[in-house]
């Protein structure tokens, strides 16, 4: 599987941006939208202080379809009470009205800072108008939901004769528990909104749900997919395999670009007793201060990897069986650390990605999580968010 060299819009979807006046300059209001109903499921955050946009929108996806999705970003609309969800509920029928469609197949997502309500007639304003500059560049609507973000992400792949393409953003408060920050995918494809849901949370367990910036479950967390047929019926064994493949080139984009990062950082384990102690493990592991400042630093302390392996209590670990690499050099083997050339690996942890392979040996469970390095970008970023 190869992604487009140049990203698009599937058939029949078309998206738009612009500066409504929450941010100072920048592109802070973005609307996707399908010309036709489109079968649509979503994941949320399992954070219990959810945004007004989450608990509308858990009501909203429950249909199966969708038309549209608006997004704001500067303003998360978190812990904002009843005003909140009349606030975000104010930005469905704004959407609908512009566009003429059912307000209850519009959804909203809000991101940026937390406990404050939202302008809503600055948003409401923004909408007004915004039909007329429907495109089909996805990095159109990527650069309007950007918070932290160094750049506008957005990816497509095709699978059979449909598309699918992502969109979506994420630096930091990242260790999903349901899929992740704001993504958004769209396909032409036609598949039943039950049979969607299925595939989002497979897609999303092995990929979102494996990722972590900081070990902060966001309160925002949003997925949705959306599919308006009109590439017609597709092979559901491809399009799931080629589902899961684009997310997790959208979760190694988000990983890599978390606040302050400067690579991609990489736990693969195998071997593990059972997948779901390879996760475990694989969390522990990416979630690690001290292995991401090992990333960052370029320092071979492979006492580091021992720790985050061995405080797993609750997992099968026989010690003498552990096998480590570091970009796939042996670096740790029959509880001994091995003669390598600490020039070498020196070496190897400045280039991008870092991966840290851990084979297990008591089993065949296996997992890869993703995250980044932890740099002083990370402290001067979140210092100061509040007023960024």
């Amino acid at each position: 599987m190869e992604l487009h060299k140049k990203t698009i819009m599937p058939r029949g979807f078309k998206c738009a941006s612009k500066n409504c006046g929450l941010k100072k300059d920048t592109r802070d209001l973005s609307v996707f939208y399908s010309e036709v109903r489109a079968n649509a499921a979503g994941v949320f955050t399992k954070n219990k202080f959810p945004g007004a946009p989450i608990i509308l929108g858990r009501e909203i996806i429950s249909q199966g379809f969708l038309r549209a999705i608006i997004v704001n970003s500067k303003v998360s609309n978190v812990g904002t009470g009843q005003q909140g969800i009349e606030n975000a509920r104010r930005m469905a029928v704004a959407v609908s009205e512009e566009f003429n469609i059912p307000r209850d197949e519009v959804i909203m997502s809000s991101t940026g800072v937390i406990g404050k309500q939202l302008p809503i007639e600055i948003i409401e304003s923004g909408i007004q108008g915004i039909s007329d500059e429907l495109e089909n560049d996805p990095i159109a609507g990527a650069k309007g939901i950007m918070t932290t973000d160094t750049y506008p992400k957005a990816l497509s792949v095709s699978s059979g004769e449909s598309v699918i393409t992502i969109i979506g953003k994420g630096s930091g408060m990242i260790a999903p528990d349901m899929a992740t920050m704001l993504v958004y995918i769209f396909t032409d494809a036609d598949i039943e909104s039950a049979v969607l849901d299925d595939m989002l949370r497979e897609a999303a367990d092995g990929t979102f749900n494996m990722m972590s910036v900081d070990t902060d479950t966001s309160t925002s967390d949003t997925c949705v997919i959306m599919a308006n047929g009109l590439a017609g019926k597709t092979d559901e064994k491809c399009f799931r395999e080629t589902l899961f493949f684009a997310c997790t080139e959208m979760t190694k984009m988000l990983a890599r670009d978390g606040e302050g990062a400067t690579k991609l950082l990489l736990a693969d384990i195998s071997g593990a007793k059972t997948e779901n102690e390879a996760k475990v493990i694989a969390r522990s592991v990416i979630n690690s201060p001290l292995i991401k400042t090992m990333a960052y630093g370029a320092d071979p302390n492979i006492g580091r990897v021992l720790m985050a392996i061995g405080k797993c209590t609750d997992c099968e670990i026989q010690s003498e069986k552990i096998e480590i690499r570091i970009n796939s050099k042996l670096v740790y083997q029959n509880e001994s650390r091995t003669d390598f050339d600490e020039g070498k690996i020196r070496a190897l942890l400045k280039d991008d990605p870092v991966e840290i392979k851990v084979n297990m040996n008591v089993g065949h469970g296996s997992a890869i999580a993703y995250g980044c390095d932890l740099t002083e970008g990370y402290i001067k970023e979140n210092a100061a968010y509040y007023s960024s």
